[in-house]
Parts: C-alpha cells; structure tokens; sequence
C-alpha cells in the first residue's frame, strides 16, 4: 500500500484548516505535520 501524503494533498489540508482558523495554521497541527511528510516525500 502507497500512501504517501503529497504536496497537492498536504496544501487542500492546509488551505481547510487556514480557513477555519482566521488564515492561520498553527504549528505542530495536522496540516503542519502533512506539509512536512508532503516535503519528506518529495525527495
């Protein structure tokens, strides 16, 4: 099973929570943890 988190995912996760949080996306959340697999996985 490949279930690496991408970039495109990681940014739709970090575009939702942004929006329910007054634009901004706090570190250590979900979001911040997806970006940062989306970066790990990139390379």
């Amino acid at each position: 099973m490949n279930n690496k988190m991408t970039k495109k995912a990681a940014g739709r996760i970090q575009s939702s929570t942004a929006k329910t949080n007054s634009g901004k996306v706090q570190k250590g959340s979900f979001a911040a943890r997806a970006q940062k697999a989306a970066s790990k996985n990139q390379k």
